[in-house]
């Protein structure tokens, strides 16, 4: 496959199952959006030996597979594969750090043999490599202000941690389907809640309880963040507010719901997805003028 193809399928990877994000991802000058489609299209592509319904082959064979492939990529060797390309292409433009993506297989194999944790702290242990690394991997490309990368690295985490917190509580019912449970058993416990209540067609209000808390420690994490916004060019950050309300926006619906997420997953309206794009459209043009460059190398 050639670069651009690959490229290609990153971008339809997106559009196709990150539908808040990709719209976000409009609002970044149009030379960042392959790069940021590329890490998407890889966490998705990796995702899915893990996640998906239809995957019906060894699931841990399909991993090592793309590990080795991975492995080659980056060495600069030539690889049949139709997402690596534009991942590697990607992660040697920007240098990202491959600790970054090492974390994030770890948390992906995990997937295979893990399906409860116990505290929240053992929870955050699996998201550092599920999320808080995508945030990292992202950084580079998004582009901290001279001399803020390091500061910027702690808010960049927080945000994977906020989408990730996100999507449990939206998809409880999913990943029970798959044999998880990803809201802490302590926590579980501390509000009276077995696994049988969670798989209820409604939520009871000792489930709705453990929802409201976890969504408040989904909100702290979103606080945290906004920190890093405005350590960013001004090219990136309208693309990075908007991903922050989207998905907040999901917070908002689920607190709407009563924060019953078991009778039905919550979503934002595309209605209010446009309106909040539409609101950052004007500042993302205006910084994207301003700039006026396009790196030597982009696809």
């Amino acid at each position: 496959m050639t670069l651009s193809a690959s490229y290609e399928r990153c971008r339809r990877l997106n559009a196709r199952h990150g539908r808040s994000y990709y719209l976000a991802t409009r609002l970044l000058p149009a030379w960042k959006r392959p790069h940021v489609h590329a890490l998407y299209g890889f966490a998705r592509y990796a995702d899915e030996i893990v996640d998906s319904f239809a995957m019906t082959g060894d699931r841990e064979k399909a991993l090592d597979v793309l590990a080795e492939r991975l492995a080659q990529a980056l060495a600069g060797d030539p690889v049949d594969d139709p997402v690596l390309p534009a991942f590697t292409h990607t992660v040697r433009s920007f240098g990202i750090d491959h600790g970054d993506i090492e974390a994030f297989l770890r948390s992906m194999r995990a997937d295979l043999t893990v399906d409860r944790y116990a505290t929240y702290d053992d929870l955050l242990g699996y998201m550092e490599g599920s999320a808080a690394v995508i945030g990292t991997m992202m950084l580079p490309v998004l582009e901290p202000l001279p001399g803020a990368h390091d500061r910027a690295r702690e808010p960049a985490r927080q945000l994977g941690l906020a989408f990730q917190l996100t999507n449990f509580l939206r998809d409880v019912t999913e990943d029970l389907a798959r044999g998880r449970v990803y809201l802490p058993l302590a926590d579980l416990d501390a509000f009276g809640v077995t696994v049988a209540d969670l798989r209820a067609p409604r939520a009871a209000p000792a489930v709705r309880e453990l929802v409201a808390f976890e969504a408040r420690r989904a909100r702290d994490h979103y606080r945290l963040a906004l920190d890093g916004v405005g350590m960013l060019v001004p090219s990136s950050r309208p693309c990075i507010r908007a991903a922050h309300e989207l998905y907040g926006g999901i917070l908002a619906e689920i607190e709407a719901a009563g924060h019953d997420v078991l009778a039905a997953r919550a979503a934002v309206p595309v209605a209010r997805r446009l309106t909040i794009f539409a609101r950052h459209l004007t500042a993302a043009s205006a910084a994207t003028r301003a700039e006026r460059r396009v790196p030597a190398g982009t696809p």
